[in-house]
């Protein structure tokens, strides 16, 4: 029922299955349009070999529409698409229950409505079931199968053995507002569309960031676009409905284009501009970026400091070093500078035997880099880039200490992630030369930048810095100087909004992270994540959101907060949400 993106991605699934479908719309274009996409979808299929032609011919065969609901009558399960809308959802179920035989499944693929009074409004309230795919349908891995208190767990058995037939990881999951991946997912995408409305950055930076920093498929305001920004909306009308909090209150620039009709993708318009409603390619407008005036050309930087002698600081050294730049490397004795060579040595070396390097050019990086164990090896730097410890003392006794002895002009960049880069700016007698500097760990293999202005950083120096990212093949991307910058202000949130779903036994990480990894792309779950960056990093990020942005729905989940005074922090210590080897 019907024949919008989603429905026809479901009809073509169970059509590709082997099953009979008939597609309901009261639209004919609807209609035809679901047969041109099966047509389309089977002939890939067949030119990839995934078909012969009999068998697609057969498939086609399987599928006819039709605008009359009584076309359900013989249907063993139907599934309703239709908009997120409370009585129109209310009305194709009134519909069916005069027409199809009394064993029928009915399933719902709602995503922010109530299954349970959907359910309670049909007449067969214990065959009624949530059955939530993730567009599109054909590819995206996870259903999320949602019973009320009323569906009898038969229904809900069946629906879950169809969904494995299809390919599908089923997850159960209660009934509430956007389940589990749309929970987490809605949440994250509000914060950045907020972000983008603020005029913080760019549209182009907050996607390029949580691409490039995280990994992730697509920047989330290209995401909003594929959804529908509409869609994205009523979601997180219902969230905030249900929670109350801030953070799912829906940016008001998501009412603002849906009102205008500027619902993503399927209207040509969105956060972006595509060549035609339902493209998917991107086309230039008033907000693409173009060539501007610099305010200078920058400064000249050929050589480069590096203080710091752990894992970030090796790794910087060793990008400016394969960029062929000289590199001071400093820490606090000698055999901590010799320590962090010796780390970038073997970097090196592990380059070279997967291809990435030749030996040549391997001889020539590590000659690029000398030791020291005194700030005064800086004096004749262009650009001092430290990676000492966060600590917001150490880092402003150390940019005292390098405005007494680099040259005057020289840039002085921080890599903190989550200190005010101002407050190091402040502890030299010049703070426009300070700019923040925020490389991705491990810095060789990461390819974003975020690059952090102060109000009282000079534009050259900003100039420099970018100038300087796309020399060494790192991309940057733009930000004011507030808790998070881009990535973390978006990613920890979202660790944090996982945590509490866990807390209060919606679902255990196993199916969050199956969730995240299989509804929403994302290379990892965010407990995985969690494990990995550290318990204690993520609840020192999170408390600095806390503080900064004072809104009560950062506040850092107890049970966190319970686990990394258990000690439990993940990866480095055996033990955080899951046991890991130690090593």
């Amino acid at each position: 029922m019907g024949l919008g993106t989603m429905g026809t991605g479901i009809a073509e699934l169970l059509v590709l299955s082997g099953r009979d479908v008939v597609g309901i719309d009261v639209s004919d274009a609807a209609a035809l349009r679901a047969g041109a996409a099966l047509e389309a979808a089977t002939a890939r299929a067949v030119e990839r070999g995934l078909l012969t032609e009999g068998e697609r011919r057969a498939a086609l065969a399987r599928f006819r529409t039709s605008r009359d609901v009584a076309a359900a009558a013989e249907a063993d399960l139907v599934v309703e698409a239709v908009p997120e809308d409370h009585r129109l959802k209310q009305e194709v179920f009134a519909a069916l229950d005069g027409v199809v035989r009394p064993g029928a499944i009915l399933a719902t693929s709602t995503n922010a409505l109530s299954v349970t009074k959907l359910a309670a409004d049909s007449a067969r309230p214990e065959r009624v079931v949530g059955l939530h795919f993730f567009n599109p349908a054909p590819v995206m891995k996870l259903v999320e199968v949602v019973s009320s208190v009323i569906t009898a767990p038969e229904a809900v058995a069946a629906v879950t053995a169809l969904a494995r037939e299809l390919g599908k990881e089923p997850v159960a999951v209660g009934d509430r507002p956007g389940f589990v991946a749309d929970g987490l997912l809605l949440g994250y995408l509000n914060q950045a569309a907020a972000m983008y409305e603020s005029r913080y950055a760019t549209r182009e930076d907050i996607d390029a960031a949580m691409r490039l920093g995280c990994g992730l498929p697509m920047g989330p305001l290209a995401l909003l676009d594929l959804i529908g920004i509409d869609t994205a909306r009523t979601v997180l009308e219902a969230l905030y409905a249900w929670s109350g909090d801030r953070l799912h209150a829906p940016a008001p620039v998501l009412g603002q284009l849906a009102a205008a009709g500027l619902t993503g993708r399927k209207a040509g318009r969105g956060f972006y501009t595509y060549d035609g409603p339902g493209s998917r390619t991107v086309v230039a407008d008033a907000l693409t970026p173009r060539p501007v005036a610099e305010a200078g050309p920058g400064r000249e930087v050929r050589s480069v400091g590096v203080v710091g002698s752990g894992t970030m600081a090796s790794g910087i050294a060793e990008v400016f070093a394969k960029a062929g730049h000289p590199v001071v490397l400093v820490a606090r004795s000698a055999e901590k500078a010799t320590a962090a060579r010796d780390r970038i040595a073997a970097s090196l070396a592990r380059s070279v035997e997967k291809g990435r390097l030749t030996a040549a050019q391997r001889e020539a990086a590590l000659a690029a880099v000398t030791t020291a164990a005194t700030l005064d090896a800086l004096a004749d730097a262009d650009l001092v880039v430290e990676a000492v410890a966060e600590d917001l003392a150490v880092k402003r006794e150390l940019f005292a200490g390098l405005d007494r002895v680099c040259r005057p002009g020289a840039v002085l960049a921080t890599t903190t992630s989550s200190l005010p880069v101002i407050a190091c700016a402040r502890a030299t007698s010049r703070p426009q030369d300070v700019v923040g500097m925020h490389f991705f760990n491990p810095a060789p293999a990461m390819k974003l930048v975020e690059v952090v202005r102060t109000v009282l950083t000079a534009e050259d120096a900003l100039t420099t810095v970018r100038a300087v990212c796309g020399r060494i093949g790192k991309h940057a991307v733009d930000c004011g100087d507030r808790a998070g910058f881009i990535v973390n202000a978006l990613l920890f949130p979202y660790l944090n909004n996982a945590v509490r779903l866990v807390e209060e036994h919606y679902a255990s990480p196993d199916v969050v992270d199956t969730a995240m990894r299989l509804g929403g792309g994302y290379p990892m779950g965010p407990f995985e994540l969690l494990d990995v960056v550290g318990l204690d990093i993520s609840l020192t990020i999170q408390s600095v959101l806390h503080r900064e942005f004072r809104d009560p729905g950062l506040a850092p989940s107890p049970l966190l907060e319970q686990l990394v005074a258990a000690g439990r922090l993940g990866r480095k210590t055996g033990r955080g949400f899951r046991e890991h080897a130690r090593t």
